[in-house]
Parts: structure tokens; sequence; C-alpha cells
């Protein structure tokens, strides 16, 4: 069984995911942007031990507190080849300073989509969702989709920042998300409806 924990983080309204197999308590976190008091209470709580650190795109309020949670707990942080120069960027560095962190994330390793990640006894599927931004991702576990801000229970990403496509975008919902089964959970990137979460028969009611 996979352990899920939503966590509310920052001014943003981010929501960081605790991704934890409950035989072995190896665990990931998705987007732990702040509040790491927050974060790391769900952590100890579960047992959970941190191998992966996941962001779903570059963008700063999703990745500034990449180099904070790898110090704490020597994760490998991945992140899609596309957007790997967002979270390398001045201005997530010095946000990352500010938070606890250092310039490093620590060990790196860059995702393409398709990739199956190990959790446990568990697996990780990294879809490649673009339109957001050129290295959007999801992550797919058990009948749950980690969406970013790819999808929100209400609306979706912007696309009017560099890098961001309406076309790609709606491509990644219409013809990626809302073809998995009806029944996959969306778990979104940020606190934006009224739900914090969804499913992919609740989403086709407002994009097909």
């Amino acid at each position: 069984m996979m352990i899920i924990e939503q966590i509310e983080v920052t001014m943003m309204s981010v929501f960081c995911y605790l991704l934890c197999d409950e035989e072995t308590r190896e665990a990931a976190l998705i987007d732990p942007a702040g509040d790491f008091d927050d974060i790391f209470e769900v952590v100890s709580r579960n047992g959970a031990l941190v191998r992966y650190i996941i962001n779903t795109h570059g963008h700063w309020d999703h990745t500034s507190g990449n180099a904070h949670a790898a110090k704490r707990t020597g994760a490998t942080l991945l992140v899609h080849d596309a957007d790997a120069e967002h979270a390398r960027s001045v201005p997530n560095r010095i946000l990352s300073l500010a938070r606890g962190g250092g310039v490093s994330a620590g060990p790196v390793r860059l995702l393409h989509g398709g990739e199956a990640i190990p959790l446990g006894s568990r697996e990780l599927k990294i879809i490649h969702t673009p339109g957001h931004t050129p290295g959007g991702i999801c992550i797919l576990a058990d009948g749950n989709l980690f969406t970013g801000d790819t999808l929100f229970t209400e609306g979706m990403g912007r696309t009017d920042m560099p890098g961001g496509s309406y076309n790609d975008l709606m491509n990644s919902i219409q013809n990626i998300i809302l073809r998995l089964p009806d029944a996959t959970k969306i778990w979104p990137g940020h606190n934006y409806g009224r739900f914090p979460v969804s499913t992919v028969k609740e989403q086709k009611r407002y994009y097909t």
C-alpha cells in the first residue's frame, strides 16, 4: 500500500506530497517548497525514509525548497531535463538560501518521461506533460496522479510565461491525463479549487 500525505505549504498554497511505501517506508517528496517543520513532522510521523525529491516542473514556487530538503534527507532530486535550468536558476538559488538550503540540491537525476522509479515495493511512473512548462511531469502511483501545475481540480496551469504553450497543455490534459482510467485520482500542485482532490472522470466534464 502507498501512503499519501498532502501538505499545503507557503503563501502560494503549494501542495507538497509525501509518498511512502507502507512496507519498506521508502518515500518520495514531491515539490517540498517550504514550511519544512510541517513537512518533516509528517515525514517523521510516518517513519519515512526519503529517497527522492521530485519536482513536477521547474518554477521557483515548487523548487526553492530543493536544497533544504536534500540537505536534510540526502535524497536524489528528480527533475525533467527540459526544466533543469529553471531549477538551477538564480532566483531559485536565492530563495533556496533564504529557506535554509544551499545553492546545490545534491545528487540530481534528469528525467525524460516514461521512467519507472522504484519506491520500496511500489513504482512511480513518470509521465511527461508539457504545456505549463516544457518539462512538466505527472507522477502516477497506484491509481493516483500527481499533476503539479498541469491540471488543478478546477482549472489548469498558466501558459503565458516563458516556455508555456496552451496547445501543448491541452494536449497533455486531453490526450494523456484524460485517457487514464476514470477512477484515477488527481492530486494537484496548488490548493486552487474547492476540493483538494479530483478524478479523471470529474475532469472530463471540463475538458471533453
